[in-house]
């Protein structure tokens, strides 16, 4: 069946942004990227440079490293040169520019942004040309990283997740006779601090290219700073080349102290799992940690340009517990249980506070469009863990906030009269703060206990994206996260399993990062309607490109 239909053109080329095939685009980077995964597997390395030098000169990689930069949330924000690409005609005009030929990268802009221990990071910002270049050599590097990755590495990486490192740190302890004594180790300044010359004699990358993006330098003050080491954070490509730098400590450990299931590990029970620059190390004893452990581990990170921050390192037993990524790993008896970590949780109800602050004056229905999606990002982060007793605690403390909030604003009136303007009993729960938006629909906030607690499937740790050998198991993968996403959105779940999880446009698969649009096939001005059988999900340049070109889409016929 013919999904796409066009008024017949007269010529084949590609002549503007809105005219060019993504799924055909999606389907030659694909390729080739599967191709460089296997010559990565194979040790091919001559051939892998080969492939890569093919990627990052073809039409289709530098259409999608330009539409990648000006689709994501920093598509709006300049480098130094104040460039931003913002109309179809400089997205196209981009496309050409994309050469190594005569390319010179310009410094970053250095911003800073608030840490939560009071200090402040600095972010370099490059221009959006430089953006796209590394957009283009990502493409590139990435099956090359996913292949040679630890096996229990999940930060920076795709289709991982932080909730994947925490159900890994509970298959290493949570048995009776699991290791009891864990290293926390974190690097300092890891982003700042990674050898510039280990990177360009280590990564499977153009160095030339590398080099040029590690040297650029920055602009503070309208001076020029060098940059001697480290890859710059805010760079698209910096998070990857962090990675590669902290791969094979897994590797390392395990050579020493035995692989998984084998005689020498059930001595040691050394256990590694890592989320960006933050890793865990589990051992028998505080003693193998300290004195076999740990020396292992520094000489791996000097080798690379690093240390371990004295402050944040530390090896504690699993009957005190630790914090990792906001939650609280601890033993309770024989029983172990991972839980939202306090700090966690102090700094989740200080920003409640501060949004609640910050609308004294506001209708309720306002306040409580601010407030849902921060109660939801963070009951959504943790309900994957044992965390009923706190949802129910959190909801306790934003109670008395809103009430207090309520009782400000109507001094002067009874305590009963406040109570049923702001608070009502929705289905089994009473005291629902709502209220009432301009256009008169109801507003009621989110309870955090009224977020289903699911336990997290970790994923494979061996899965390789670009591997054909796990294509089905991450269709299936994607489709059970989708479930548990998509509660009470059925429509958008039945649209997207109609479609096979994919766009009816470009073909390539629809998933929470790269959004998605409802369109109608009938056009609403023209009396379509919002049932099911008229609405399919596209893409958001996708959908642009639909109704800039004319085309239109079928909906799919379910066999």
């Amino acid at each position: 069946m013919r999904i796409l239909e066009k008024v017949p053109a007269t010529s084949h080329r590609v002549t503007h942004w809105h005219a060019i095939n993504w799924r055909q685009m999606n389907h030659q980077v694909r390729g080739l990227q599967v191709r460089i995964a296997k010559a990565t597997k194979e040790e091919q390395w001559r051939r892998v440079h080969s492939l890569q030098r093919l990627l990052v000169r073809s039409f289709a990689a530098k259409a999608l490293a330009v539409r990648r930069v000006t689709e994501n949330r920093g598509k709006k924000t300049p480098g130094v040169d104040g460039e931003i690409w913002d109309t179809p005609g400089t997205k196209w005009e981009a496309i050409s520019r994309l050469e190594r030929t005569g390319y010179k990268p310009k410094p970053l802009r250095r911003v800073y942004i608030a840490k939560k221990n009071g200090s402040r990071r600095a972010l370099g910002i490059p221009t959006m040309l430089d953006r796209a270049m590394q957009a283009l050599y990502l493409l590139a590097l990435e099956p090359v990283s996913e292949t040679t990755a630890d096996r229990n590495s999940y930060g920076f990486r795709p289709q991982r997740s932080t909730a994947d490192a925490m159900e890994q740190c509970f298959v290493a302890l949570s048995r009776k006779h699991s290791a009891k004594w864990v290293l926390e180790g974190d690097i300092k300044g890891c982003f700042d601090n990674i050898s510039h010359d280990w990177l360009i004699n280590h990564v499977h990358l153009d160095k030339v290219m590398l080099e040029k993006w590690l040297k650029v330098g920055f602009m503070e003050s309208s001076h020029w700073n060098p940059t001697e080491a480290g890859t710059p954070q805010g760079g698209i490509i910096s998070p990857v080349l962090a990675n590669l730098a902290l791969d094979g400590l897994e590797k390392v450990l395990f050579d020493r102290f035995g692989h998984k299931n084998t005689k020498k590990s059930y001595k040691t029970k050394v256990n590694y799992v890592r989320y960006a620059d933050d890793f865990v190390v589990t051992g028998i004893s505080q003693e193998i940690l300290e004195n076999e452990v740990k020396p292992v581990v520094d000489a791996f990170m000097a080798e690379r340009g690093l240390a371990l921050a004295p402050e944040k390192t530390r090896i504690t037993h699993i009957d005190e517990g630790f914090d990792f990524l906001g939650q609280n790993v601890r033993r309770y008896g024989e029983k172990l249980l991972i839980k939202p970590a306090h700090s966690n949780l102090k700094s989740f109800l200080a920003k409640v506070r501060d949004v609640i602050r910050r609308h004294r004056a506001v209708p309720a229905s306002v306040l409580i469009a601010n407030l849902n999606p921060v109660i939801r990002g963070w009951a959504n982060y943790h309900r994957h863990v044992v965390s009923a007793e706190t949802f129910k605690y959190v909801d306790y403390r934003i109670w008395k906030l809103l009430w207090k909030w309520a009782r400000r604003r109507h001094q002067n009136r009874h305590k009963r009269w406040v109570k049923e303007k702001y608070f009502a009993r929705f289905g089994s729960r009473s005291w629902v703060f709502h209220g009432i938006g301009s256009a008169g629909q109801l507003s009621k906030l989110v309870y955090a206990s009224d977020i289903p607690i699911k336990r997290h499937t970790k994923i494979k740790s061996e899965a390789n994206l670009f591997d054909p050998e796990y294509e089905l198991y991450f269709e299936s993968r994607l489709e059970r996260l989708w479930r548990d996403s998509c509660d009470g959105r059925r429509r958008i779940l039945g649209l997207w399993l109609a479609q096979n999880k994919r766009c009816l446009v470009c073909a390539a698969p629809i998933t929470k990062q790269t959004g998605w649009h409802v369109h109608h096939l009938f056009e609403r001005f023209k009396g379509g309607g919002n049932e099911s059988q008229n609405l399919v999900l596209l893409h958001p340049s996708c959908h642009t490109q639909l109704h800039n070109q004319g085309l239109r889409v079928s909906k799919p016929v379910l066999v």
